[in-house]
């Protein structure tokens, strides 16, 4: 019963949640340079999954997916605790 309360406590407790398509490195000047109908090139594939963190760690990843009028990912793979990846470095 305990475990049940301690539970609760937890379950409104906000998380940062992000899904990341790649990621790339680019100069100061790059990106002074960016504009509308400028190309970002990530590095990953089109039709490679997307990385889902949660509070920067690999929890799942998964696939984009239209809802409505907006985007949602579809979770293809939950990734085992032992296999998750630290997030990004600072």
């Amino acid at each position: 019963m305990g475990d049940e309360r301690n539970l609760d406590l937890l379950l409104n407790v906000a998380l940062g949640v992000r899904a990341e398509l790649g990621r790339c490195t680019l100069r100061v000047s790059e990106v002074l340079e960016l504009g509308r109908g400028s190309v970002v090139t990530l590095d990953r594939l089109a039709g490679d999954p997307i990385d889902v963190l949660v509070n920067d760690r690999l929890v799942a990843r998964g696939e984009i997916v239209a809802v409505d009028d907006r985007f949602g990912v579809r979770i293809t793979d939950v990734v085992a605790r032992k296999a998750v990846r630290p997030g990004p470095a600072p």
